[in-house]
């Protein structure tokens, strides 16, 4: 099962435009709007005292494209194309996430029913406050039996979950670093944590094992209290408005700072002089109007900084080391996150870890749901998760392009049946340059072949305009040296030295990227006496290589070169599986046989690529052997918080630590 997430602000979910005009309809939304409603299953809901979080479970019926084998080595008529799929109907199951506000509960409930009740759904589990209070609505609205759950034990079910099964569900924030948002890798050692949990107002609880926690602590100062005086304040009534305020705000027109009362910092209790003496202290000194972005700032700041103190005082006492943030007031916010991660850093001096959640406002709902999966069928549900929606970035994931939804297998087809009419020629041209030469030629390839990548925004529009835009024109549209990240320099140096023994290439796309950019560079490593495992996903993502593919795609390429051929035949070139079906990579969850045959060879060189595996995930990853992790950036939002541009080339290379 993935997990996807729709949110929906008011009830709806307005398109882009009517949600930067601040529209304020409760116009219901097209049905497609809660995805895969036809197939939906079961579903729970988590009512807190603000807004409704919906959890349901829907199977997706989509196209995806099965490799059909040619006789190993074996050449077809000229007509005959290179690269051939046949396209099947596969069934996955997904769990999909909306929110509304409760104001307008009885007309989500009456869509709900409308769409998610079927004949065979007899009970409905919930949890939360409204659970109660809107019991008999429920009911009368539904037809259903509410089967009221505890509130929390639904939210630390839901909060375990996510942190034992979701990879990267969990990630530190640091403003200005690179990048800012730095994910965890699962691991099945969670325990003990604090979570706080953080609605219209706040729960401390305290979690020592899957069954054992205690609700320690809590403050009615919470997202109800920004929401409610922010109303107040700036006359405005929607949350997510008032978030906007206060991204514009400028907090010391109103706060009165340290240096406001002594001139500069207290040094003797380590002061600094910008740090808040007072929230809204120059509002009964000053004789002059405050701003809404200013005020809403303010009180940002002053409620985020109380809860950031509140969980300090709480881990330290209870020595814990790790506190995660759940609730919807954070929405991936920099400010809020900002704001708790220095009050954290500073009154426990770095000894205390502050955690944001990208399911932050599900956690209750996902663990209703989890009680009825459990009680229902326990059998029937398998865990997976997707990466189209991320609240751990500014609550919302690059635009999925519209292209990208009706891309199949037939594209996969085109790509990789033109990318293998020029590969010879793309060998020949290599082979007739100098050594310097010729590694950075294939150093260009392959970053020029990872920007053929149509799960991004920017090369689709390329791809869309200009059907012809080819590889050539892909090397010129990367960013010229020094490139953002720029370590190729140590790499030639390292290519003077006696070759690695063995490599281990995580590949990222069909078509351009993993023929004319990846097998170049795996065949110059094969001519050094490398040994070389190609590691592609076991099932679909985007366009990402997959297994079979990059197996029908290797007997093509080996069938007009001799190096991949004899390494092939010499098991010096290995096609493995990794284990994963996603565009990301856990280096923590690889495939056994992966991770067995990694092993055997002695494996000393490991290059990951693309902006998925090398960049979200894996960019910090600190590995035990050389690594490169290379990957061109392709898309507005990423490029800004590293610093660079569109096309925007990474070029990591890091030596195994002695």
């Amino acid at each position: 099962m993935a997990a996807d997430c729709t949110k929906v602000a008011g009830g709806v979910r307005t398109p882009r435009s009517a949600r930067d005009g601040l529209d304020k309809s409760i116009t219901l939304p097209p049905d497609e709007i809660f995805r895969n409603l036809e197939n939906a299953k079961s579903f729970a809901i988590d009512i807190g005292g603000s807004l409704t979080k919906l959890a349901y479970y829907s199977t997706v019926q989509h196209k995806v494209a099965k490799v059909r084998s040619f006789d190993h080595y074996g050449k077809g008529p000229d007509d005959e194309p290179l690269y051939e799929i046949s396209v099947q109907e596969e069934i996955t199951a997904r769990l999909h996430f909306v929110k509304f506000e409760n104001a307008y509960i009885e007309t989500c409930l009456d869509f709900i029913k409308a769409h998610l009740v079927n004949t065979e759904t007899k009970v409905i589990k919930a949890t939360g406050g409204g659970a109660h209070k809107f019991k008999n609505l429920i009911e009368k609205k539904l037809g259903l039996k509410v089967d009221k759950e505890d509130e929390m034990t639904c939210l630390i079910k839901g909060c375990n979950f996510v942190l034992r099964h979701i990879p990267h569900e969990a990630f530190v924030y640091v403003k200005h670093a690179d990048p800012e948002f730095r994910f965890q890798t699962t691991h099945p050692d969670i325990f003990p944590y604090l979570l706080v949990n953080i609605g219209s107002g706040v729960s401390i609880v305290w979690v020592e094992s899957e069954d054992q926690f205690e609700r320690i602590g809590g403050s009615s100062i919470g997202g109800g209290t920004f929401w409610g005086l922010g109303a107040l304040l700036t006359k405005t009534k929607r949350f997510d408005e008032l978030l906007q305020l206060a991204s514009r705000g400028q907090h010391t027109n109103v706060d009165m700072l340290v240096r406001d009362i002594y001139g500069g910092a207290y040094e003797s209790f380590g002061l600094t002089g910008d740090l808040i003496a007072s929230s809204f202290g120059k509002s009964a000194t000053t004789d002059k109007e405050f701003t809404k972005e200013d005020m809403a700032k303010s009180l940002l700041h002053m409620i985020s900084n109380d809860i950031g103190q509140l969980a300090c005082l709480y881990a330290k006492l209870h020595n814990l080391s790790r506190v995660y943030f759940g609730g919807f007031f954070i929405r991936g916010h920099p400010v809020t996150m900002h704001t708790i991660t220095y009050s954290i850093n500073y009154f426990t001096k770095g000894e205390v870890q502050a955690l944001f959640l990208r399911h932050e406002g599900y956690l209750g709902a996902i663990g209703a749901f989890l009680k009825g999966a459990e009680e229902d069928n326990p059998n029937q549900y398998s865990w997976g998760e997707n990466y189209a929606g991320s609240s751990g970035l500014m609550s919302r994931s690059p635009d999925i392009h519209p292209l990208q939804r009706t891309q199949s297998g037939t594209v996969k087809q085109r790509e990789n049946d033109i990318a293998l009419k020029h590969f010879q020629k793309v060998v020949q041209n290599l082979d007739s340059l100098s050594m310097e030469e010729r590694q950075f030629a294939l150093v260009k390839g392959l970053l020029a072949g990872n920007v053929f990548d149509w799960g991004a925004k920017a090369v689709s529009d390329v791809l869309e305009t200009n059907s012809a835009f080819g590889f050539e024109q892909a090397k010129k549209q990367l960013q010229a040296r020094p490139w953002l990240v720029d370590a190729y320099n140590d790499w030639i140096e390292r290519l003077k030295g006696p070759p690695h023994k063995c490599a281990l290439f995580f590949v990222d796309n069909s078509g351009i990227d993993i023929i004319l950019g990846v097998f170049p560079f795996v065949r110059e490593l094969l001519s050094k006496g490398t040994e070389v495992i190609l590691a592609s996903n076991s099932g679909p993502a985007l366009n990402d290589v997959t297994f079979n593919e990059l197996t029908i795609v290797a007997e093509r390429i080996a069938a007009m070169d001799s190096v991949i051929r004899k390494a092939l035949e010499e098991d010096k070139l290995l096609l493995v599986q990794s284990g994963s079906s996603s565009p990301c990579l856990d280096l923590s969850r690889l495939d056994k046989g992966l991770a067995t045959v990694v092993w055997e060879r002695k494996t000393d060189l490991v290059i990951i690529e693309g902006m998925g595996r090398a960049i979200h995930t894996n960019y910090y990853a600190a590995l035990r052997c050389e690594s490169l992790k290379l990957a061109v950036i392709k898309n507005a939002w990423l490029a800004e918080r590293l610093g660079g541009s569109i096309f925007s080339v990474v070029f990591k290379y890091e030596m195994a630590p002695k």
